[in-house]
């Protein structure tokens, strides 16, 4: 009874989905031999022997590493405290310094752009209505137009690079120019378009030069940026190409309708009986992009009358959905159950502003790995506190799972919390199972709710049935239904190679965020000129690595990010780590050491 009454609060009311639950009532296998309840940090395989380890020479130090962070914050054997980013006052000062010296410059420049009616950035007549000011508001906010031309187009080639290849552990980076100041960046192509010879031997006799199938000039890099967590995307052709070529044949490219008309496949309903066993809830929908998963899914779970909290980094997905939903919104600092407590219990005293009437649910929102930051999320304390206040639990676990745990069932799995303590599972299918879109894994009424009620359900476009099948293949592969190890030896590969590479970059003096056993490893920058400069000497180098500025991170904690994967060999991760180093003393990166890097 207790049970039902408490999905009755989370859904609104009974009479919202009961009537139409039946259409949606596919049997889901028994799930109770998969619970995460169990503990979550992988052992090593028992095919590895000693000889055939790539880090036996260091596999004490990185398996005392990640213990000693699994115990502080996963399942508190070992006291922790609450970190947040330390900003050297020096970077701060200096970071400030910088931004105000480019608005300002860049304010001389349109000044005197506008005065003689001559610059980069003066706009055209376009003989089109909108050029009759009079009559229409300008398109673009003037501070964000003015940000985007003076100081955005600056590092602008450190982002948006096109690649040319599968996002492998090997990545061919397309080469890019510009003819106007990098207003504008353009594809390279055949190096005839060059101007002079030198310009081609420059290219030609350059380490990492490759071409293209049709002639384009391109970087091999290391690829230290996508989320190829365990490595589909390296050996597809024997994991899961034959079957997803096959559901080509089969099912086409798309359904071309919704899923509440003709956008539903056998291979939909398989690949949601499969999330929902492989994380043992009754039933999920799968939605076509992960992004979207959150962002319709949050409106449809709350409303007025509602009160979401949220962590203070969660995504922004998360927060869009929250804004979108009309429910009350409240954030908890990053990571902190005491905080969170707090907050539920004032709200649970004073109820609603103004009536103070109680709220009609609460609904807690967290990640079970957050991209930026690379912590993991200290789940074990957060539903404690949740069960305690009667609040709701959602999970995003966008980057935790196929990620983490001894299984690669993610954060609950990784901290020991049993799925039946986790209301809402969210999941997307982008990083570990190579493939698109995302997944809700709940009861069988809430996701029989969702199929209703949920915008990303009702009106986009279902998944393409081939990502289904890809999402499938990568699903065996993980569970061992494929009749192999490759599975297990991917979860094993992932952790070991993010140990190593954290471990290594610590050891330079670099500032770097995050948990051990997490895949994400964001490196501080802090400055907005050191973005473009690390970008562009590793790029140089073969290195293929992902910065991350203002306005996605505070404006004084810029960073570069890297993600690992199983596809890594220790040879790829100790070149990278050879070519960092000397990057950072280019740079001037080692904050750990120094305050001036």
């Amino acid at each position: 009874m207790m049970m039902k009454s408490r999905l009755r609060r989370l859904l609104g009311g009974k009479s919202r989905f009961s009537k139409t639950a039946s259409s949606f009532s596919d049997e889901v296998p028994d799930a109770a031999e998969t619970s995460s309840a169990s503990s979550g940090i992988a052992s090593q395989d028992e095919d590895f022997s000693i000889d055939e380890d790539p880090y036996a020479d260091v596999r004490d130090q990185i398996e005392k590493l990640a213990e000693q962070d699994r115990a502080r914050y996963a399942t508190h054997e070992l006291p922790s405290e609450h970190s947040e980013i330390g900003v050297p006052s020096f970077s701060a000062y200096t970071v400030y310094m910088g931004y105000a010296m480019m608005i300002f410059w860049g304010h001389i420049h349109d000044f005197f752009a506008f005065l003689f009616s001559n610059g980069r950035y003066i706009r055209e007549e376009s003989g089109l209505p909108g050029d009759n000011r009079d009559l229409f508001a300008p398109l673009l906010k003037s501070w964000e137009h003015f940000y985007t031309r003076r100081l955005y187009t600056r590092v602008q080639d450190a982002f948006n690079r096109p690649i040319a290849s599968n996002p492998g552990a090997h990545i061919d980076v397309l080469e890019r120019v510009s003819d106007d100041g990098q207003k504008s960046l353009k594809v390279l192509g055949p190096l005839d378009n060059l101007d002079t010879d030198q310009q081609r031997q420059e290219y030609l006799q350059g380490k990492h030069y490759v071409k293209t199938e049709d002639g384009s000039a391109a970087r091999h890099c290391v690829n230290l940026g996508s989320y190829n967590y365990l490595g589909f995307a390296d050996d597809w052709m024997s994991t899961c190409g034959p079957d997803v070529k096959n559901s080509l044949i089969d099912f086409g490219v798309s359904s071309a309708s919704t899923r509440s008309e003709y956008g539903t496949t056998t291979k939909h309903r398989e690949l949601e009986q499969t999330v929902a066993r492989f994380l043992g809830k009754e039933d999920a929908i799968v939605l076509n992009m992960g992004f979207n998963t959150n962002t319709t899914t949050i409106p449809a779970l709350v409303e007025r009358g509602d009160l979401l909290i949220s962590d203070e980094l969660n995504h922004t997905s998360i927060v869009n959905g929250a804004r979108a939903s009309g429910a009350a919104i409240r954030i908890f600092r990053h990571n902190d159950a005491q905080n969170l407590e707090e907050i539920l219990r004032q709200a649970i005293v004073k109820g609603r502003p103004r009536t103070r009437r109680p709220w009609n649910k609460i609904l807690v929102v967290v990640e079970g790995i957050y991209s930026m930051e690379g912590e993991y999320c200290d789940l074990s304390n957060i539903v404690r506190v949740c069960k305690k206040y009667a609040a709701y639990v959602y999970l995003d676990e966008a980057h935790s799972i196929g990620a983490m745990g001894a299984t690669g069932r993610g954060i609950t799995e990784y901290c020991g919390v049993d799925t039946a303590d986790v209301d809402i599972m969210m999941g997307t299918f982008t990083k570990s199972f190579g493939g698109m879109g995302g997944y809700i894994a709940a009861s069988k009424e809430v996701i029989s709710f969702l199929r209703r009620k949920c915008a990303g359900s009702i009106y986009h476009n279902s998944l393409s049935p081939i990502v289904c099948q890809q999402c499938l293949s990568a699903f065996k592969v993980i569970m061992g239904e494929d009749g192999t190890s490759v599975g297990k030896q991917k979860l094993q590969a992932l952790r070991d190679n993010s140990n190593y590479f954290r471990m290594r970059l610590q050891e330079m003096g670099l500032l770097v965020m995050g948990h051990y056993d997490s895949p994400i490893m964001p490196v501080m920058l802090f400055h907005a000129t050191k973005i473009s400069a690390f970008s562009r000497e590793c790029f140089k180098r073969g290195l293929a690595v992902v910065v991350v500025g203002f306005p996605a991170v505070p404006i004084l904690v810029s960073r570069a990010r890297f993600c690992i994967s199983a596809g890594h060999t220790r040879d790829d991760l100790d070149r990278a780590l050879v070519e960092i180093e000397e990057v950072a003393d280019l740079v001037n990166l080692r904050y750990a050491r120094s305050v001036f890097g």
